[in-house]
C-alpha cells in the first residue's frame, strides 16, 4: 500500500531529495538517531573497547552484520508507533496479557537497573581521567539529568540529545589517531571469523546484546507516539532510523580499531572504558586520549537520561499511568517518581566507596543479549498482526533478516550455556 504521497512505506523507496523533503526530515528528526546513539552508553563503550583490546580487529565484521539488523528491527518498532500510536508495552499488554507483561517488564527493569548504574559509572571513570573525584561528578551528572527532562518539554529536551549525538564523533577521531594498519581493519571487518571459546562467545553476545538492546525498541516507539508521527510523515522518519542506526555503528567500528590498534597490538590489558583511555595516552597521543573520554562522558549522561526515561514509558505504558515528558509531575506522577528512582539508585550506587561495577556492567550487556530474542518475538507477533497494522506489516525480507537476528541470538545463548555447563563439568573431574 502506498501513502497519498506516493511513497512505499513498507518498501525501501524514500522521497525524493528535494527542498521540501530536506524541511519534513528535519521535522520528524529525533527519535532514530537518539534511540541508536544512546546505544553506544558506558556499557556499549566499555564493550567495544574490551572487544579491540582483547581480539583486536576480529569482531569487526559483527559490526557490518548488526548494523543490517538494528536498522530492520529499529524500524518495525517506529512503523508500529506511527501506525498504531502506541507504544511496545502497550501492545504486548493488549495483544499477550498482563502476566506476559509482568515478566517481560520485570526482567527488562533488572536489566535496566544494571545499565543505568553502569551509564554513572562511567560519568565516574571520564573525570577521574581528568583527576575529577566521583563524589563531585556523580551527584552533578545526576541532577543535571534529573532537571534536563523533569524542567524541558520534549521538543527542548530533543535538541539536547541531538546536540549530545554529534559529540561522539570524538571516536572517530580517536580511531583515526590510533594509526590501525587500514588493511588489516578492512579485511577483518569484511571476512567472519569465529571462535567458540566461552570468553569470545560472551564478548559476541556482549557487542550483539550492546548494539541491539532490548530497551531500545520500547524508546523509539514511543518517542514516535510522542513525537506524533503518523504513516503520512513516516517514510521522513524511517530516514531518521537509518542515519541513526548507521552513524551509532560507525561509531561502534573505530571505538574497536582504536583499541585494537593499540591496547591489542601492546598487550595492554584494561577493565573499562576509562582504563582505555588512559592507555591510549602514550600510544595514540594526548588528543586521542583526551577524545576518549570526553566521549565517555558525552555518552554517559546522554544514557543516564535517556535509559530511565525509557524504563519510565514501557512502564507506564505497560500499566496505563500517564506517561510523557510533556506532562508536568502532577500529570504522571508514576512516570516521573520511577524516572527519579532510577537516577536515584543509578547514582546512588556509584557513590559506594570501593565499589567495583565492571562486573555490573558486563553482565547487564549480556543480559540483553539473552533477552533480545525474546522481545524481538513479540514484536515479529505484533507487526505482522494484520488487524494491528494493516498493509503495513512486515516484507518478507524484513521478516527474514528479524527471524536470523532472533535465531542467531538464542543459538549464540545456547552455545554459551553449553560451553560453560562442559567447562564446569571438566572442572568438578
Amino acid at each position: 500500500m502506498s501513502l497519498k504521497s506516493g511513497i512505499d512505506l513498507r518498501g525501501w523507496r524514500l522521497p525524493k531529495l528535494r527542498w521540501r523533503t530536506i524541511a519534513f526530515f528535519f521535522a520528524v528528526l529525533g527519535p532514530g538517531i537518539i534511540t541508536a546513539n544512546v546505544d553506544n552508553d558506558a556499557g556499549g563503550i566499555t564493550t567495544y573497547s574490551l572487544a579491540g583490546a582483547q581480539y583486536g580487529y576480529k569482531l569487526l565484521w559483527v559490526l557490518l552484520v548488526i548494523t543490517i539488523s538494528l536498522i530492520v528491527v529499529q524500524e518495525m518498532c517506529a512503523r508500529m508507533g506511527a501506525v498504531t500510536q502506541k507504544g511496545l508495552a502497550d501492545l504486548i499488554r493488549e495483544e499477550f496479557g498482563v502476566p506476559t507483561t509482568v515478566g517481560v517488564l520485570l526482567a527488562l527493569l533488572i536489566a535496566d537497573v544494571g545499565n543505568t548504574m553502569a551509564e554513572f559509572a562511567g560519568v565516574a571513570w571520564a573525570c577521574e581521567v581528568f583527576g575529577i573525584s566521583k563524589y563531585i561528578s556523580v551527584p552533578i551528572a545526576a541532577i543535571f539529568v534529573w532537571f534536563l527532562v523533569l524542567r524541558g518539554n520534549y521538543k527542548s529536551v530533543e535538541r539536547v540529545f541531538l546536540v549530545a549525538c554529534g559529540i561522539y564523533l570524538t571516536y572517530i577521531f580517536s580511531g583515526a589517531m590510533a594509526h590501525p594498519h587500514w588493511g588489516d581493519v578492512i579485511h577483518e571487518t569484511l571476512v567472519p571469523t569465529f571462535s567458540l571459546g566461552k570468553g569470545y562467545l560472551i564478548m559476541f553476545i556482549g557487542v550483539v546484546g550492546t548494539t541491539i538492546a532490548p530497551w531500545m525498541q520500547f524508546y523509539i516507539q514511543s518517542a514516535i507516539v510522542e513525537k506524533g508521527i503518523d504513516v503520512e510523515r513516516y517514510p521522513y522518519s524511517r530516514m531518521d532510523v537509518i542515519v541513526g542506526c548507521i552513524m551509532t555503528d560507525v561509531v561502534a567500528w573505530f571505538i574497536v580499531v582504536a583499541c585494537g590498534a593499540t591496547l591489542f597490538v601492546h598487550h595492554i590489558p584494561i577493565e573499562t572504558a576509562k582504563d582505555a583511555a588512559i592507555a591510549l595516552r602514550p600510544l595514540a597521543g594526548e588528543y586521542a586520549s583526551i577524545l576518549f573520554a570526553l566521549g565517555l562522558l558525552n555518552a554517559s549522561i546522554f544514557s543516564a537520561s535517556i535509559l530511565p526515561l525509557a524504563t519510565s514509558y514501557y512502564v507506564c505504558e505497560a500499566f496505563g499511568f500517564e506517561a510523557g515528558i510533556d506532562r508536568k509531575f502532577k500529570q504522571a506522577p508514576v512516570f516521573y517518581w520511577l524516572y527519579t528512582m532510577m537516577i536515584v539508585i543509578g547514582a546512588g550506587f556509584i557513590l559506594i566507596p570501593h565499589i567495583n561495577l565492571v562486573a555490573v556492567l558486563l553482565i547487564s550487556q549480556v543480559v540483553n543479549g539473552i533477552l533480545l530474542p525474546f522481545i524481538l518475538i513479540y514484536m515479529l507477533k505484533l507487526v505482522n498482526n494484520k488487524r494491528l497494522m494493516g498493509d503495513y506489516v512486515n516484507t518478507k525480507t524484513f521478516n527474514g533478516i528479524a527471524w536470523v537476528t532472533t535465531v542467531g541470538m538464542i543459538g549464540l545463548t545456547l552455545a554459551l550455556v553449553v560451553v560453560t555447563l562442559l567447562q564446569a563439568f571438566h572442572v568438578l573431574n
